[in-house]
């Protein structure tokens, strides 16, 4: 299986090598691709419609309070607002950005984690979930309301020197939860592997993004 991926710069190679495939579900039980499973909440009794939208908005807004790479790595993660609060017809969005601030080329997977697609925070309240995706979610609550089936591989795509790879995603709250998209702080963690140009795997670290809604 081969996929796009969406690059910055000028770049050598533009598909993912992919292995190791087999299914596994986010939410109904299941466990997630990546972080953990569960479903607790973290509402606050603050605003309308259980806690979750401030007077005046359309759902609580997308504060990014920390980004943390690796010390040793020449990939740099960052992160922006693409939109900072829910509506009635969209989740809130991010878009991540790896940038390969090194001298040469590097391997880098896992191909979707790396940026943050399908990863939970810490307490399985929230899910980060591809902007180009379909899921079954409430309108205007972007609370999921069936598990999502995942194809569990381990993708990799190449960054040239200079260059960067680009991917949005949009948050969802995980079935099960009480409140639509809950205020408060939320910490996700995802690995990151870094090899050779042409490699499978590299050494691994992790990358982590602190988020508020309110």
């Amino acid at each position: 299986m081969a996929e796009k991926d969406i690059r910055v710069g000028v770049l050598s190679r533009s598909m993912y090598s992919t292995r190791r495939r087999y299914l596994r579900g986010i939410g109904g039980g299941s466990a997630l691709l990546v972080g953990g499973a569960g479903c607790l909440g973290r509402g606050s009794p603050n605003g309308d419609d259980n806690g979750t939208r401030p007077s005046g908005t359309g759902g609580p807004g997308i504060t990014v309070v920390s980004v943390d790479g690796t010390d040793d790595s020449p990939v740099v993660p960052s992160v922006e607002i693409v939109r900072e609060a829910a509506t009635e017809s969209s989740p809130p969005r991010l878009r991540t950005t790896l940038e390969n601030t090194g001298d040469e080329p590097v391997t880098v997977g896992e191909g979707r984690a790396v940026h943050l697609e399908y990863v939970t925070d810490d307490s399985g309240a929230l899910v980060f979930l591809p902007s180009d995706g379909e899921f079954p979610a409430e309108p205007g609550c972007w609370r999921l309301t069936d598990g999502v089936a995942v194809t569990e591989e381990y993708r990799t795509f190449e960054i040239d020197a200079g260059a960067s790879s680009r991917r949005s995603v949009d948050l969802y709250a995980t079935p099960g939860e009480d409140a639509c998209l809950p205020v408060g702080e939320y910490r996700f963690e995802t690995p990151i592997s870094i090899g050779e140009p042409g490699s499978e795997t590299g050494p691994s670290d992790r990358w982590g993004l602190t988020i508020l809604l309110e």
